[in-house]
């Protein structure tokens, strides 16, 4: 394979396009990826799980693989069932194998958890419950949640224009902490005999750093 592009013999050329202003303000830059030397790898796990998820996974997994293919990169794709689906093969919303993958791998692409079908199970054989059991197991203890507003569709927000305009925002939500990972939790009687649930909501000093850094 040729070290440089000079190698391939290739003439320097111009775009002529009417549609490109004279004055561009952006560069234009012509990638050639056969000349580089290394090419970078990752392993990706693929959940794709329940509802659209197989088809938004699908998606994703051609767009990884043409990106991949311009900027010279190899991606290697695993995939591993979770959630309902996991449940309706294995019998648990996590499998162990599924979990080691997904620890094992440079990153994790997740489609969607839960249905109609399995609501009715109790909490441990949910499909949701395979969603908190991953995020333990990573130590995923935040995600990010952008929410911004394209110029273009202000106007189909259900907000206002001048409420909706120029929004910006990046949520960081806590993911590990708190009450759904709590103890104690459970039902019980009080002192007046009745029938009570409790959880608890508590957060260690580090998960509250770990969410201001």
């Amino acid at each position: 394979m040729p070290a440089s592009i000079q190698a391939l013999n290739v003439r320097p050329f111009r775009f002529q396009s009417t549609s490109i202003p004279q004055f561009h303000p952006r560069p234009v830059i012509v990638r050639c990826s056969a000349t580089s030397s290394t090419t970078r790898s990752y392993n990706i796990t693929l959940l794709p799980a329940d509802g659209i998820g197989p088809e938004v996974i699908s998606v994703a997994k051609n767009v990884l693989n043409l990106a991949g293919s311009i900027e010279g990169i190899e991606f290697k794709f695993n995939e591993k069932p979770m959630g309902g689906a996991a449940l309706d093969l294995t019998g648990v919303p996590l499998p162990e194998e599924t979990l080691t993958a997904a620890k094992q791998s440079d990153a994790v692409l997740l489609g969607a958890i839960g249905g109609f079908k399995w609501d009715k199970n109790e909490k441990h054989l949910k499909p949701e419950t395979g969603l908190l059991q991953l995020r333990e197991g990573l130590k995923v203890f935040a995600n990010l949640r952008p929410a911004s507003v394209l110029p273009q569709l202000v106007d189909a927000s259900t907000l206002k224009r001048e409420v909706a305009e120029g929004v910006d925002l990046m949520v960081v939500r806590e993911l590990t902490g708190g009450i759904y990972f709590g103890k104690p939790r459970g039902f019980g009687t009080d002192e007046n005999g009745n029938e009570i649930g409790f959880n608890t909501e508590v957060y260690a000093a580090y998960e509250v750093e770990f969410s201001l850094v």
